[in-house]
């Protein structure tokens, strides 16, 4: 079944490309963000279609919640978690980021922003205890860490080790001392 009428637009590579690209016989791009070369032509292309459109994000949670996005909205909403990571989260290009989270659309919106930012995204389980998330902390020098309110306790245990950790974003419904909250952010 084809996922989108323009599927050949984007054919992936053949194993000869890749042997190409490895021997330096195909031209590769001197810059490449998925985020805005993938997503973002993803997104153009759905507009100018006009129609309905396949989802980009459908997620679906064990009580049968779900959110669809279209690459339109995916985008949109990755541009303002971007401009979140960039503006109170003060992250640059090249700055690293913990995120402990669940799978939850937070989680690829903040994938996607990273892509978008420069950001290094280091993802974490929500298993880790908190000698893990110092670990870390410590040894990816990550100026900003983002989790929900179960691992918060087990972080601000660690936080005053961690020389590196600036920022601490929370993505909960409610707030907490010394956290920035995702959703008012946003």
């Amino acid at each position: 079944r084809l996922f989108h009428q323009y599927h050949k637009t984007f054919a992936p590579l053949n194993f000869s490309d890749y042997e190409a690209i490895s021997r330096c016989e195909q031209e590769v791009p001197e810059y490449f963000n998925f985020a805005s070369d993938v997503l973002d032509k993803w997104s153009q292309i759905e507009e100018e279609r006009k129609g309905p459109s396949n989802p980009a994000l459908w997620w679906i949670n064990g009580k049968g919640d779900e959110i669809k996005w279209s690459f339109k909205e995916l985008g949109f909403l990755s541009q303002k978690v971007a401009n979140v990571l960039s503006g109170p989260c003060s992250l640059q290009r090249g700055d690293r980021v913990l995120v402990i989270l669940p799978r939850i659309p937070e989680w690829w919106l903040l994938n996607v922003a990273c892509m978008r930012t420069g950001v290094t995204i280091i993802p974490g389980t929500t298993q880790l205890t908190a000698q893990d998330i110092c670990y870390r902390l410590l040894a990816s020098k990550a100026k900003c860490i983002i989790t929900t309110d179960g691992l918060a306790p087990a972080v601000d245990s660690v936080a005053s080790k961690c020389q590196f950790l600036k920022t601490k974003l929370i993505v909960s419904e409610g707030s907490r001392a010394e956290w920035l909250n995702f959703s008012e952010l946003l």
